[in-house]
């Protein structure tokens, strides 16, 4: 046989403390919890009523009246928890509430100004903090004046009650709203984190997949000519094709992972393995100073440098490319620039494409900077992050 005990603990508590409510059972439950605790300031009426202290038509009356005054109550209340009524109607209802209690307190006696402890509940949950400031001072001066009539004595006990659940109430209000506000920043900030997630990934593919295979397509045209005549050639690049298509393999893989750095030096070896692929003549520093400079800085480089390649591989028709790396001193600090020029065409787009505009967030990101357009004979990258102070300022690395 079951033990419920242990169904109830699978199942978990009724109603969860300090969870959002999984479905609309538990958010009813929940709020039905939270108003009844003070439906228990109905029992001096009640009482009074169930007493035979009134005629019929009294008793009748009074029945009707609190039923109508517990109804718009919860109404009011229920309705704040979830999407609350517009202000004007909520101080309408308010209203209503207040004239309840005055006329049945007036007409019933001492007995029913208990529901002014209500009347204070809602100003507290409904209103704006400073109007509800003033609210509930105001619902416990009217308690009194209406008690001078029908009873003092209840009226001055029931004064500080009055003023103490109202203001409770109006800071459980508070609480509640910054709770909300704080969920919907937690939600902001998930889902800010995730779309900053898919932007890296889809640079990191863009600039890992954009470089490989414009490799492969040139090694691939390359062995489709030497075939024929230069078997032997041909087998070597296509050799060539696969190690390049094995390490875009890692590559985005790490990419996916965020384990993803490139290196400058090794982003340098590939563009003249590119470069030469492309029939482009090549000049670069075969080992550039990177002495003190940030890892996030030199990956930021190399990526510009993968970039740059990519767009000469594919898009200038340039015969040659000089690429430099220098140490400048600059009125912000120190930076290490790389300069990327060759005397193509520069393509034929309009403005800058995805790979210019993501490497130009992912250098801001480093504290860096990107400068690229056309010169008189060709077309010039220039990237620049920040670096550690050398003595060798402004000389070719």
């Amino acid at each position: 046989m079951t033990d419920p005990v242990s169904v109830e603990a699978k199942r978990g508590p009724l109603v969860p403390i300090g969870q959002s409510p999984r479905n609309q059972r538990e958010t009813v439950l929940r709020k039905l919890l939270w108003i009844g605790v003070w439906l228990v300031f109905l029992g001096s009426p009640v009482r009074d009523l169930v007493a035979g202290n009134h005629s019929t038509g009294g008793t009748v009356v009074g029945w009707l009246g609190l039923a109508v005054f517990v109804g718009v109550y919860l109404t009011l209340v229920f309705r704040n928890m979830g999407t609350p009524f517009t202000m004007p109607l909520v101080v309408g209802l308010l209203v209503v509430l207040a004239m309840l209690a005055t006329a049945l307190s007036l007409t019933l006696g001492g007995s029913w100004l208990g529901l002014y402890c209500y009347v204070s509940v809602a100003c507290g949950a409904t209103l704006p903090l400073r109007v509800a400031y003033g609210a509930v001072p105001a619902t416990a001066g009217l308690m009194l004046a209406v008690g001078g009539h029908v009873g003092p004595d209840v009226a001055r006990e029931l004064v500080l009650l009055v003023l103490l659940i109202g203001f409770a109430m109006s800071g459980v209000g508070q609480l509640v709203r910054t709770t909300i506000e704080l969920r919907r920043a937690r939600a902001t900030v998930a889902q800010l984190a995730a779309n900053e997630e898919r932007l890296r990934l889809a640079r990191d593919l863009h600039d890992l997949l954009g470089h490989s295979l414009s490799l492969i397509t040139l090694k691939s045209e390359l062995a489709g000519r030497m075939l024929p005549d230069h078997p032997a050639k041909a087998a070597q690049q296509v050799a060539d094709i696969e190690q390049v298509s094995r390490q875009a393999l890692v590559d985005v893989r790490e990419a996916v992972t965020g384990y993803r750095r490139p290196r400058l030096v090794a982003e340098l070896a590939g563009a003249q393995v590119a470069l030469t692929a492309a029939g482009v003549v090549v000049e670069a520093p075969a080992d550039p100073d990177l002495t003190g400079v940030p890892e996030e800085a030199e990956s930021a480089l190399a990526w510009a440098l993968r970039e740059a390649v990519t767009n000469v591989v594919r898009h200038s028709g340039a015969r040659r490319c000089t690429v430099e790396v220098l140490r400048r001193q600059t009125l912000d600090g120190p930076v290490l620039e790389l300069s990327v020029e060759d005397d193509g065409s520069g393509g034929s787009g309009k403005g800058p494409g995805n790979g210019l505009t993501g490497l130009t967030e992912r250098l801001e990101k480093a504290g860096g900077s990107l400068e690229a357009g056309r010169i008189r004979h060709g077309f010039r990258l220039v990237a620049r992050v920040p670096a550690a102070p050398s003595v060798d300022v402004g000389s070719r690395a």
